[in-house]
């Protein structure tokens, strides 16, 4: 049996091991379970406790020992939904610190912050900040210059990318650098005319909510990202693509 999904409730190995144990074998004391989940006693009776907290596990006595039984694995199932719940209180709460939390962070007094980002997990990393970051705004259109072979890295690193975009209606402006790519949505595409050998060697540069990320690939072919946060340096790179936006 995998139950490697438990873990995502907080049960490890152990504690499934011992629960699984009580399934099988039916109402046990501690002695026998630690011989049953292979573990010594102290831990099977700390790991019995936890169980027993998650209203996995209750106790009875019976001549004057403490014999443990099972719950019903339907049980995990309201544990999920707890989980659940306490997830949508604690969303709430830290949506209510979101706000105090960007004051703080405004205090920096807007000093470009660069933050460097490495493999697909890094690239995907990026692509979610501009879905987060424009998600709420007024002002959803950002701005990208494509470049052959690190789009290729964009677009395996998060397929569903442009899916998630267009659901949030996110418009994206975009200028190739290379032949190839095509338009989602309501999105716009320019092509234009570089040079035949720099084409290989061009970063990808996205530029939205006041920062600009620049996706390339290091000395060993693997993509990198950085993502430089400042509204002086967005609008820079905005003003620059707009006027070339016109020309082409």
């Amino acid at each position: 049996m995998d139950t490697t999904i438990f873990k995502k409730l907080g049960l490890g190995d152990k504690e499934m091991a011992v629960y699984l144990a009580l399934l099988e074998n039916g109402a046990s004391s501690v002695r026998n379970l630690a011989v049953l989940a292979d573990l010594n006693r102290g831990t099977a009776y700390d790991i019995l406790k936890k169980l027993q907290e998650l209203g996995l596990v209750s106790f009875f006595h019976k001549n004057t020992k403490q014999n443990f039984v099972a719950e019903d694995p339907e049980r995990i199932l309201k544990l999920l939904a707890d989980r659940e719940q306490d997830l949508k209180k604690s969303e709430e709460k830290i949506k209510e610190l979101i706000p105090e939390l960007k004051s703080l962070q405004e205090k920096g007094g807007g000093k470009p912050t660069t933050k460097f980002y490495e493999g697909r997990s890094g690239v995907k990393f990026i692509l979610d900040d501009v879905l987060l970051a424009i998600k709420n705004q007024t002002d959803k259109n950002y701005y990208v210059y494509s470049a052959a072979g690190v789009r290729e890295d964009v677009y395996t690193a998060y397929p569903d990318f442009n899916k998630k975009r267009i659901k949030n209606n996110i418009k994206a402006n975009t200028i190739s650098l290379s032949e190839g790519g095509g338009t989602y949505g309501v999105d716009e595409r320019k092509w234009l005319k570089t040079e035949k050998d720099g084409k290989g060697n061009m970063t990808y540069i996205l530029i939205y909510a006041d920062k600009c990320a620049f996706i390339s690939r290091d000395s060993h072919n693997n993509p990198v990202g950085v993502i430089i946060e400042n509204k002086m340096i967005y609008e820079t790179q905005r003003a620059l693509f707009l006027q070339m936006w016109k020309l082409i």
